[in-house]
């Protein structure tokens, strides 16, 4: 469906639920001048929320044409249901990580199925809140509608321009559809992320030392607030489980062959070529930036002190050159006041931010 992104949602919204998402859905449309009423069963976090700009206590005379449920799954059927009961006019949409249970038991529960659209923006933080929301949070990110069989056209497109208000670009898909995606693309990876940093807890505090980027990049998410992601895991069960189940399977077999190779068995280490050859095609399949196929950049590697400054600079030098950053990634250095910073650039820019970076005195790594 082709949106008019000039277009603003017409106000005003509701929007059930001031924390993370909410808010920052709240503060992006407040941002385009749409009128935002708030509302959450935490009088502080919509207080929060209200301090901060994204809109107004909803009061008991509230009017709201598009009303937007951010609450955990597990409760989204039940406010979109009475939120259908109590503005019979209004568009009625979500915007929690699963689709097709909370669509389902907003039905039941006598949500109007005309009005009902779900949604999603793919957009978050490791920490939550109200006061962790930002306006920009879903600038260019995808926000996938879900609307059901009996959705009106009206209604449709009042979700869309809701994500476009936002700034983000919609996408619809199924919820049954939407549902696998997420398992695959998010909410399996959280667990996984979970169960790999947990391995940490009784490890050997001298192993856990030498901690390098590469495990930081896998256990970041693991700092996400568990009680939000269990209720998530449990709404998205099935979906999850099977993307598990394949994960289980290909580490099982990659296990097995380490075992075999450890016994004398080196023709085994094929199996684990295998796996990671198979990794790196995943990998590769992943889109890069603004959705366009992936590219192979090259990097280049500067050591900076760690301290006020620096990394400024060195951005600053950058651009006095006509080389375009693809991409930035700082690693810190064990016991050193220092940092690597790696500059993704396109392979034929390497030579010649290298040797402008070394002529402004910078430590470039070969």
């Amino acid at each position: 469906m082709n949106q008019d992104r000039s277009v603003a949602v017409i106000g005003p919204v509701l929007v059930i639920g001031t924390g993370l998402i909410g808010t920052s859905i709240a503060l992006a449309l407040r941002r385009a001048g749409v009128d935002v009423l708030l509302e959450d069963l935490d009088p502080g976090q919509a207080q929060v929320a209200a301090a901060m700009g994204a809109g107004e206590i909803a009061g008991p005379t509230a009017e709201p044409s598009l009303v937007v449920v951010a609450v955990p799954p597990r409760h989204a059927g039940h406010v979109l249901a009475r939120a259908s009961s109590a503005f019979p006019s209004a568009t009625l949409t979500d915007v929690t990580s699963v689709k097709e249970r909370v669509l389902a038991d907003a039905l039941a529960l006598g949500a109007d199925p005309v009005r009902l659209v779900g949604g999603h923006p793919m957009a978050g933080r490791e920490v939550s809140g109200a006061a962790s929301a930002r306006p920009d949070l879903l600038d260019d990110r995808l926000w996938i509608i879900t609307p059901t069989e009996f959705t009106q056209a009206q209604h449709q497109r009042a979700a869309h321009r809701l994500a476009t208000t936002c700034g983000a670009y919609p996408v619809e898909m199924s919820a049954a559809e939407h549902d696998r995606a997420v398992a695959l693309v998010s909410h399996a990876p959280q667990l996984l992320s979970s169960v790999l940093a947990a391995q940490l807890i009784d490890a050997d505090a001298a192993y856990v030392q030498v901690a390098g980027q590469g495990l930081r990049d896998m256990t970041r998410i693991a700092g996400s607030g568990s009680a939000l992601w269990t209720d998530i895991l449990g709404v998205n069960a099935e979906p999850v489980a099977d993307v598990l189940d394949g994960v289980i399977n290909d580490l099982q077999r990659a296990a097995r062959a380490l075992r075999s190779v450890a016994t004398g068995d080196l023709a085994s280490i094929d199996v684990v070529t295998e796996e990671l050859q198979r990794g790196a095609v995943g990998r590769s399949r992943i889109p890069g930036k603004h959705g366009a196929a992936p590219s192979a950049y090259a990097e280049v590697a500067v050591m900076l002190a760690d301290r006020p400054g620096e990394l400024g600079r060195l951005f600053a030098a950058v651009g006095e050159t006509t080389v375009n950053l693809e991409d930035v990634r700082i690693e810190h250095v064990l016991g050193r006041q220092s940092g690597l910073v790696e500059l993704s650039v396109q392979p034929d820019s390497v030579a010649t931010l290298e040797e402008a970076l070394r002529s402004r005195g910078f430590d470039v790594r070969g």
